[in-house]
């Protein structure tokens, strides 16, 4: 075995240890890690799986693949932070096996293929939401299951692929909704219409492939639909076709947003990107022009169609970086003088202001939350450093690549302590374990603290606020849990024991509360009692 085979091996065996490192260390980071963790074990305590709730009001923005599978590994593995991420790293990982896959494939060459999961693992972005329990990077690897079993159908004519393609797609739609079928069938037809292939186009819609999509999907939506008349109209209406033409969820940004952030969210390969797109183009001698295309598509398409939307989120964009990664590793293993200077600019550009910032911001702001991530980003950016010296020499061997995946994946690992950071900033975890079993209300204000819910494994009193669970506070026929200001001064004064958990930002309690019996402060709330 070659020195080249042995660093490709150990560089995926690294991947998987710095993914599930620390994994259950940190709190649950809210809002996104407390409401997807909150959801599920909602689940499990209630027995049902169909209705959606989060702080025992109906939620439906999302479909529940995601709260299944995170609930699956509560009843397997225990209810705790660990098994809240478990699937996500799976996810993620998953993902880069598949660019391995479909990168031995497009390319014939197993050393493109190693580069390009390995490229995959070890970008920031990617690292960082693989380790956070969101429905993102779970949609993202059917999504790229689906995208794969196209393209073995698209060059081998299996039946079974063309089913796999539908099967995926219709998982994707339990996960986030109609842009699992969406992006992914237009991706394909559009693919096909580009190649020229168009007596594959009547054959990609064959009955017994829709068919199958159907049955996966339509039970639980029927189901659904037969329990809440409502949900109808706030997941198909409000949550699509809203959500994509109108900014009703105050996640407007502009149409450019998703381009530095695939420019940052690839450090510290961005070196390549300008290579990647030459490769679409038929500028890579191991990449036909038919694969060229479908990787282009596939990069493409999800960027244009969430770049239009009136709704931006950074993971959004996360379905884009598999086929970079491919593009990626296929123009890294065959190097040459020319892509070799521009790969040295481009990393040179990048890397050397990121680990400068890494090195100088923390000393920068005397903030203890600030200086908290000073370890963390001082470790990225040593490593990063790393990474940039080994770069100048990736065009002289064949291992220097190699080496560079191992090294950007010790980055990936050195900066992994921010998570912890992150966690104690914004996990509930702290305050929650002060609340005691004998307290009669646990009030949330200004915020709904979606982990608070977690953690206590009881429902919260929301103060001052609504913001997403509008829709399911307007059908709670009890008032008690959702009270404006004045109430909460009301049910302070009473003889009931209460709990008021406040951000730090919102700490403005002195003008509604008399002075408290107990206070206490961490990293992320105040926390006052009246007994």
């Amino acid at each position: 075995m070659s020195k080249r085979a042995v660093i490709l091996m150990a560089g995926a065996l690294l991947a998987v240890m710095v993914y599930f490192w620390g994994l259950g260390s940190y709190g649950f980071i809210d809002p996104d890690e407390g409401r997807y963790s909150e959801i599920p074990r909602e689940m499990i305590e209630s027995g049902d799986f169909i209705t959606p709730r989060l702080n025992y009001v109906k939620y439906f923005e999302k479909p529940p693949l995601h709260y299944w599978l995170t609930a699956g590994a509560f009843m397997i593995l225990g209810e705790n932070e660990f098994a809240g991420r478990f699937f996500p790293v799976l996810a993620g990982l998953g993902c880069c096996a598949l660019a391995f896959v479909l990168a031995r494939k497009i390319t014939s060459s197993k050393y493109a293929a190693a580069l390009s999961g390995l490229i995959l693992a070890s970008s920031v972005l990617w690292y960082g939401t693989s380790r956070i329990n969101l429905t993102d990077m779970t949609l993202t690897f059917f999504f790229t299951a689906a995208m794969t079993c196209y393209y073995f159908w698209s060059v081998s004519g299996k039946k079974l692929m063309l089913l796999s393609f539908y099967a995926f797609m219709a998982l994707s739609v339990l996960t986030k909704g109609l842009i699992g079928v969406v992006l992914p069938g237009g991706i394909a037809l559009i693919h096909l219409i580009l190649t020229k292939q168009y007596r594959k186009i009547v054959p990609l819609f064959t009955p017994s492939a829709v068919v199958l999509f159907l049955a996966i999907v339509s039970p639980y939506f029927i189901e659904v639909c037969r329990r809440n008349s409502d949900y109808f109209e706030f997941f198909f209406i409000r949550e699509h076709f809203l959500r994509y033409t109108t900014t009703i969820h105050a996640r407007y940004e502009p149409f450019w947003f998703f381009v530095p952030i695939i420019i940052a969210g690839f450090i510290p390969w961005t070196g390549l990107l300008w290579d990647s797109v030459r490769a679409v183009f038929g500028k890579c001698r191991i990449i036909d022009r038919d694969s060229g295309i479908f990787l282009g598509l596939w990069a493409f398409m999800p960027f244009a169609f969430f770049s239009a939307s009136g709704s931006k989120l950074i993971t959004y964009i996360l379905p884009c970086i598999p086929p970079l990664a491919v593009l990626a590793g296929a123009s890294m293993s065959i190097f040459e003088g020319r892509e070799f200077r521009r790969f040295i600019i481009i990393t040179s550009l990048i890397l050397i202001p990121v680990a400068l910032t890494g090195f100088i911001l923390p000393s920068a702001k005397n903030d203890p939350d600030f200086n908290a991530m000073a370890k963390p980003a001082v470790l990225l950016s040593v490593m990063l450093s790393v990474f940039w010296v080994l770069s100048l020499f990736a065009g002289k061997s064949k291992i220097i690549p190699a080496c560079l995946c191992v090294t950007a994946l010790l980055a990936m690992w050195a900066a992994s302590e921010a998570f912890i950071v992150e966690g104690k900033l914004l996990s509930h975890k702290e305050s929650a374990a002060l609340v005691p079993d004998d307290a009669d209300d646990v009030v949330a204000y200004q915020n709904l603290m979606q982990g608070l819910n977690w953690y206590t494994k009881r429902r919260t009193v929301i103060a001052d606020t609504l913001n997403e669970l509008e829709f399911g506070a307007a059908q709670e026929k009890n008032p008690k849990w959702f009270i404006t200001s004045r109430d909460l001064g009301e049910l302070w004064r009473s003889e009931r024991k209460v709990i008021v958990i406040s951000r730090r930002k919102d700490n403005d309690l002195d003008k509604i509360i008399t002075p408290p019996v107990r206070e206490w402060s961490n990293s992320a709330d105040v926390v006052f009692t009246n007994f």
